[in-house]
């Protein structure tokens, strides 16, 4: 690539995919996959533990430790049942704040019914033994309800907030869309929940009649994203119908709309209910997508790893179109996307920033990938 052209694309600011070469960039920020691990069978979340080691989960109901060298471990013992199936699974796991003296792993799953066959999305708590190869002392600290027979829109990405509180978004289920709006039930929410389980005191809804007190913020069709923003606001991304994905900041309280509203439609075409994008007392989303992306995992990035111009960007993972979306954002709206990664090969499912200040993308395949995105 000759000085002028690495001037202009320095200027504009764009990304850039030169000639077949995989050369993405902004401000002379490159990046350059590294494989860390290979062979995970569709992997659906990744946290880091200390020394440089991963865990992450497998959709088909296996957790592993990945060590910092890039070895897969065994399937680590002591999962609770699990319905894997449809977009069901063991879904995400997260290292707690204080993993390093407590090794507290949370993990969400689609939980069987009892003697039933509905299923819905849990919680659980556990710690990783010393030697890593079993969890113990295993909780289901929150489950779903109403059970419904589904294999079809979990959510499930959790999150822990600055106050020790964890976010969990939880999907409609598809089939039962209409129930997000309605706070009896816990489909087509987000909730927050203390670690034991318990409902906070300041949650928006506790003592309301009919309202159940785990519930933060209502009117969500499937949020498979979800993270922290640099003020500590919670963010989350969610599947539209045919068009329409968003990006919310979910707030206390606040009803974001799905069914009413949409930018979406059904699928194979015709609107959703009377084909509104708007209402009273429904927020609008901060960002929105037509045609759908698919969007999955979501990290903002806090390092300046890679330049000035990609620190507090938002990245965004594209399972439909398998790119990496890095948004940049202004006054609290998205100015510009960018895709990385986009040789549409491999459906992007998670993305974090890790300790070192680097960003880490899970690929949702057979043969998943960890990969590591360094600085070129």
């Amino acid at each position: 690539m000759n000085l002028q052209i690495q001037e202009a694309l320095r200027v504009l600011g764009k990304t850039a995919i030169v000639a077949g070469l995989g050369v993405w960039g902004a401000a002379m920020a490159q990046i350059r996959p590294e494989t860390i691990s290979s062979g995970l069978e569709n992997p659906w979340g990744v946290a880091f533990l200390p020394g440089g080691r991963f865990v992450v989960t497998e959709r088909p109901g296996r957790l592993r430790l990945i060590g910092a060298d890039g070895k897969v471990g065994a399937p680590v013992a002591g999962l609770p049942a699990i319905a894997a199936g449809g977009q069901g699974g063991l879904l995400d796991v997260l290292a707690d704040s204080g993993f390093e003296k407590n090794r507290t792993l949370y993990f969400c799953f689609s939980e069987p019914e009892a003697g039933g066959s509905g299923n819905s999305t849990a919680l659980a708590s556990t710690q990783l033994s010393a030697d890593g190869a079993r969890l113990e002392n295993l909780r289901i600290i929150f489950s779903q309800q109403p059970k419904v027979a589904s294999r079809n829109h979990f959510g499930c990405r959790i999150v822990e907030s600055r106050d020790g509180t964890l976010f969990l978004t939880l999907g409609d289920r598809f089939s039962r869309k209409e129930d997000a709006q309605k706070l009896d039930n816990h489909l087509g929410k987000v909730v927050r929940i203390a670690k034991d389980g318990s409902a906070p005191k300041d949650n928006p809804f506790v003592g309301r009649a009919g309202a159940l007190p785990e519930i933060w913020s209502y009117g969500h069709r499937n949020g498979q994203g979800a993270t922290l923003a640099p003020d500590g606001r919670f963010w989350m991304t969610e599947h539209g119908p045919q068009g329409g994905d968003e990006i919310n900041i979910a707030q206390a309280g606040r009803n974001y709309g799905w069914p009413v509203i949409t930018y979406g439609e059904n699928y194979g075409g015709g609107k959703i209910g009377d084909g509104l994008t708007a209402k009273d007392g429904m927020e609008q989303p901060l960002h929105y997508w037509v045609p759908s992306i698919a969007p999955s995992g979501m990290a903002f990035l806090a390092s300046d790893r890679y330049g000035a111009a990609w620190k507090g960007n938002l990245f965004v993972g594209s399972l439909k179109f398998g790119y990496l979306d890095r948004i940049e954002l202004k006054d609290g709206k998205v100015v510009a996307e960018h895709k990385l990664l986009a040789d549409g090969r491999a459906r992007i499912r998670d993305v974090k920033q890790g300790p070192d200040g680097l960003l880490y993308v899970l690929t949702d395949e057979s043969d998943g990938k960890l990969l590591r995105l360094r600085p070129n």
